[in-house]
């Protein structure tokens, strides 16, 4: 299993710098700064809560909340919700207005669903992107049982952003301008600022997928014997240790070699090397060790062993217990595994994720640029990704000069068909940048929620071992666990979020 999301956000956050929002509402529902009026269905609740001591609490069905003030140049929004259990599934209406009346008109301006299936926060990123000054209400839909909502975080508009609206508004103006037939310098002028700002977008589109090479790196670059692993891992613990040694005790040396092939895939105990478990390897081997134990402290096996009186004693007095505390042991690791192997899933789910991603987002560069009047070749694409500042420049003003002209050729030539056919295909191009946010959007959602289920899971309320020699072992690993994920999750949020 690859579970490094450790030291390798830390490589790369220093190359990979991100310009957040400034937060402008930030609520966790604690009594002394509610942000929210509770139109119906919630109430603050303290049983369970993503940080603080408070959090809301929305029953089944419909439940409405809404900003108790204004929020200028909405952003992104954040928040985590926790279903009540595997059956719950949610829906969560984000809507905006100039008026806190609830008779009056609210836009829809995002929209959040998931399905039944998990119990634990999930975090949610969406963006608002309203330059305006608006109140947001949350319309919840929850089945089959409640969700708790906490930790709720509204940023600033970004830069890149605001322009991108602006340029969509350039567009509409410049369109119903020839619907007007309005004179030439003012078209002109807007077909200037259009190509500059079309332009700009290309850094945004460089640094989302600078963001999305170092994560999809840092998925890949593990170390395969991250501590995570070892957990999960039998050898790593002296009660395995101990059976396996026991064992040989009274094993001939063809049950010693079967023994010893058996545990092959844990890695090797002269050499110290543990190996990655995976929950097929477990399960190939859980069982059958069992009951190569109970044949070897068989008595009809020792019987007719070639051991010692001494050794033949061990067996006869010490078997059953030999193979209670195995089965013990096994059960206990086996709950180890699954919080293992379910941190593993969404690992690989997320590497799935950013990897379409890139790709996706490779492919709208190209046509971006070839829209701009350039070639899709890996030159170019090369100069928009450069380190050099200088040479991103060049190319970001021979795109802002391309669209401008060919723009105004059309308007010179009073080839208003193609005009406007060019136009609405710069929109299109920008429009599907929103795309690309969002998912990027629900990239970092689901990286900061494998976060929060990777702290829980090495939490020492998680140690899953009764014996104290395991106990021990299993702390010592996650200690070292806490503090790589730590620093990744800081080197994350600051590169990222």
């Amino acid at each position: 299993m690859r579970l490094l999301f450790a030291l390798g956000f830390s490589l790369f956050a220093s190359s990979v710098a991100a310009m957040p929002g400034e937060p402008i509402l930030a609520s966790n529902f604690e009594q002394n700064e509610q942000q929210f009026n509770i139109l119906s269905g919630c109430t603050l609740q303290k049983d369970v809560v993503k940080s603080g001591i408070q959090a809301l609490s929305c029953g089944r069905g419909s439940s409405s909340l809404i900003s108790r003030q204004p929020l200028a140049e909405l952003g992104l929004l954040e928040l985590w919700v926790k279903p009540e259990n595997a059956y719950t599934s949610y829906r969560i209406n984000i809507l905006t207005s100039a008026s806190i009346r609830i008779d009056s008109v609210w836009q829809q301006v995002g929209l959040i669903e998931t399905q039944a299936g998990s119990t634990d926060f999930i975090a949610h990123r969406i963006s608002i992107d309203d330059p305006g000054r608006k109140y947001i209400r949350l319309d919840i839909e929850s089945s089959n049982g409640a969700v708790v909502i906490d930790d709720v975080v509204v940023d600033r508009i970004l830069l890149d952003t605001a322009l991108q609206k602006n340029e969509q508004k350039i567009i509409s103006g410049i369109l119903d301008q020839l619907k007007q037939n309005r004179n030439y310098e003012v078209q002109a002028e807007s077909f200037r600022t259009l190509g500059k700002n079309y332009a700009a977008q290309l850094e945004s589109q460089r640094q989302y997928l600078e963001y999305a090479n170092a994560i999809y790196s840092s998925i890949t670059f593990v170390l395969a014997s991250s501590e995570r692993n070892k957990m999960s891992n039998p050898m790593a613990y002296a009660s395995f240790r101990t059976i396996l040694a026991d064992t040989k005790r009274v094993a001939s040396p063809l049950q010693q070699a079967r023994l010893n092939s058996m545990v092959k895939p844990f890695g090797d105990l002269v050499t110290a090397t543990l190996n990655v478990v995976s929950a097929g390897t477990y399960s190939a081997f859980a069982e059958p060790f069992k009951s190569f134990l109970a044949a070897t402290f068989d008595k009809s096996n020792y019987e007719n062993a070639d051991l010692s009186r001494k050794d033949r004693k061990f067996a006869e007095e010490n078997g059953l217990k030999i193979y209670e505390n195995a089965e013990r042991f096994l059960s206990e690791l086996e709950r180890e595994l699954v919080q293992v192997s379910t941190l593993d899933q969404d690992l690989q789910q997320m590497a799935k994720m950013v990897e379409l991603f890139r790709k996706d987002l490779d492919k709208h560069l190209r046509n971006y640029l070839q829209h701009a009047g350039l070639a899709r070749t890996q030159e170019n694409y090369g100069r928009v990704m450069s380190k050099e500042e200088s040479i991103r420049a060049n190319i970001m003003d021979e795109v802002a000069s391309n669209v401008t002209n060919k723009a105004q050729s059309y308007l010179a030539s009073e080839n208003n068909t193609e005009l406007v056919q060019y136009l609405l295909k710069t929109r299109e191009q920008l429009e599907a940048l929103q795309e690309f946010k969002e998912r990027f959007n629900q990239i970092t959602a689901s990286s900061i929620t494998f976060y929060e289920k990777f702290e829980r899971s090495v939490a020492p309320e998680q140690n899953p071992f009764t014996d104290a020699k395991d106990k021990a072992a299993w702390e010592q690993h996650a200690k070292k666990a806490r503090t790589y994920i730590q620093q990744s999750k800081e080197a994350f949020s600051k590169a990222y979020m």
